[in-house]
């Protein structure tokens, strides 16, 4: 696979400041994201938030698609789906922001509607944890597509921490909905394929080992350039006489019978 690849930038005081601004702003909307969760859990505690969590098999309950991901049913709920959220938010902003707020809708869509279609009649889906599957299974796909270094550690860094994430899509605990995890993973491995061109390779600076390599090749070329003689190609050929006619360099008498 050839993606486009971004111009190695300067290194440069400016081009660091660049490099900051870009980290402080993907941590920064992971955090609005999951203050946004605080201010909703804070807000549901005074009215009743069951008909606004995703209710399978309800017509009704279809609302809850759009709502369910801002409800949680505790606080140990929202705590761990905070956590989830700013850690992978985080990265999946830093390393694929285009690929990220393009895949937002998709994941947010995918996990309440594997819920709905996948739940118990009659129960309640709410919590964000399918957005932050999706978020998960976007930077697995994305590194096992793209196999580009920075697309690779990504994925291993988002698997090393949240690789239990591939065990919970499916059914191991009571009142854990895997319904909404396996809709967002779902999501999630869609986007990898639809969104996988929309931001281009990371620029990669070489390692100084690299450059010490390359300067030793150059020299060794060099020296070998200086000592070897110029090419057949350079040397004159005696036997091309333009002023030769008809290309003749060396007239033979004319035979006798």
């Amino acid at each position: 696979m050839h993606l486009p690849q971004a111009e190695l930038p300067p290194d440069t005081p400016a081009q660091r400041r660049a490099d900051h601004r870009r980290l402080l702003g993907a941590f920064n909307a992971a955090l609005a994201s999951v203050l946004l969760l605080c201010v909703s859990y804070a807000a549901q505690q005074g009215f009743d938030w069951a008909p606004w969590a995703v209710i399978p098999g309800s017509l009704s309950g279809l609302r809850g698609i759009l709502t369910a991901p801002l409800l949680h049913g505790s606080g140990a709920h929202l705590l761990m789906n905070a956590l989830s959220l700013l850690a992978l938010g985080s990265l999946s902003g830093i390393a694929y922001p285009k690929a990220t707020l393009r895949a937002l809708p998709l994941l947010w869509i995918g996990s309440g509607l594997g819920a709905w279609l996948l739940g118990e009649p009659g129960s309640h889906h709410l919590g964000a944890s399918g957005v932050a599957h999706g978020l998960g299974f976007l930077l697995f796909t994305l590194g096992l597509l793209r196999r580009d270094r920075a697309a690779i550690a990504t994925g291993m860094l988002a698997f090393a921490f949240f690789g239990g994430m591939l065990l919970t899509i499916f059914p191991r605990e009571l009142g854990v909905s895997w319904q909404s995890h396996l809709g967002g993973a779902l999501a999630g491995v869609l986007s990898a394929f639809l969104f996988r061109h929309a931001d281009p390779i990371l620029p990669r600076r070489k390692y100084s080992w690299e450059l010490e390599e390359e300067l030793a090749a150059q020299q060794a070329a060099h020296e070998r350039d200086s000592l070897e003689p110029p090419s057949p190609t350079e040397v004159p050929v005696l036997w091309r006489r333009d002023d030769a006619p008809h290309g003749i360099v060396l007239r033979f008498p004319e035979r006798r019978d």
